[in-house]
């Protein structure tokens, strides 16, 4: 039986800076949630649990059990059969808060995806893990005026921000450029799950602000902390910095696909190929690859390995091999058994 909406949101309404108005707005709220990793999956578990009307999850990957020490809304039969991240969440979700909407998008966000998969939303809300997608969220977000929330968290250390467009900095004010040199992943330096839950909870909180309108409260600062040091800054975003080059300039490179790779590095010593509009029939696939090696799909995905690589194949043609970090290699298995 349906759990009452007073009943469910009970102590959420009694908070006072929500009340039964906030709620409504809320009930109406339309977010775009960008990666369902470790922090875009207690994003989502937090703001469908809030009562946000409509979520749309875009993740391009799939529940491996390295993931299950943080990412909150995954179990180990996710992993079991390799379900795409954005699948298994919607189905979480569903059984815990089946009256709000959820729509999962198994893609990797690119130029050509992003207005039809963004186009719509109230807000952006990032769960990525790397800045070549963040740089394109906010570059479509600051041209269509819609506010988003950057979130972060590696080792112990965690930062977010809210861009609000024409009002505060947006990240190309905060990085022109990407950070260079190494930098840090969860891959090479680990991950608290206690980070990741404390920048979700914060952004999650920001998100319920803007919500429900309470814009004066919204944090104006890239706050960040580090849960293990106890060391914690802010940096001002209060305006955009002059001469941005995307809310400044508005030169929206990073929508236009300029410098985007059409095959990307995706950590955990894997390539990631792009074959957008290329369909790949699983069920014709399998037999054609079981001689070479193991296979096994279900409807999202399929698994093939053969030693020492694995290649997780999408319908869409969209592959990830793991194994490598050479784009050479990655292509010519990518060509060798999918095809070209």
């Amino acid at each position: 039986m349906p759990i009452p909406c007073q009943e469910r949101y009970s102590r959420q309404i009694l908070f006072r800076e929500i009340g039964p108005e906030g709620q409504a707005r809320l009930g109406k709220a339309r977010v775009a949630i960008v990666g369902c990793g470790a922090t875009g999956s207690a994003i989502a578990g937090l703001l469908a649990r809030a009562g946000v009307r409509s979520l749309r999850i875009i993740d391009r990957d799939y529940v491996e059990p390295s993931n299950l020490q943080r990412q909150t809304l995954f179990e180990e039969a996710d992993a079991a059969e390799s379900l795409p991240k954005a699948i298994a969440a919607a189905r979480r979700i569903a059984a815990f808060n089946s009256e709000i909407s959820v729509e999962p998008h198994v893609a990797d966000l690119t130029p050509s995806n992003a207005p039809d998969l963004l186009s719509g939303m109230g807000l952006i809300m990032d769960g990525t893990d790397n800045f070549e997608t963040r740089y394109l969220i906010n570059d479509f977000a600051v041209r269509e005026n819609v506010p988003w929330i950057y979130t972060a968290a590696v080792g112990s250390y965690g930062v977010a921000m809210n861009i609000l467009p024409g009002e505060t900095a947006c990240l190309a004010c905060i990085f022109p450029e990407s950070p260079r040199g190494t930098v840090e992943t969860c891959d090479t330096s680990g991950i608290l799950n206690s980070a990741v839950n404390l920048m979700a909870s914060i952004s999650s909180t920001e998100a319920l602000k803007l919500l429900v309108g309470a814009r004066a409260k919204l944090r104006k600062t890239l706050l960040s902390y580090d849960v293990w040091s106890n060391d914690h800054a802010e940096v001002s975003a209060q305006r955009p910095r002059q001469g941005c080059r995307c809310c400044g300039q508005r030169d929206f490179i990073h929508l236009a696909g300029e410098g985007r790779p059409h095959i990307t590095l995706c950590g955990r010593n894997s390539v990631q190929i792009h074959e957008s509009h290329r369909p790949v029939d699983f069920a014709e696939l399998t037999p054609r690859l079981t001689p070479h090696g193991q296979v096994r799909h279900n409807d999202f995905v399929l698994k093939f390995w053969r030693d020492p690589y694995e290649l997780t194949v999408f319908p869409d043609g969209r592959a990830i091999i793991k194994g490598t970090t050479d784009t050479a290699i990655a292509r010519s298995l990518y060509a060798r058994f999918i095809g070209n």
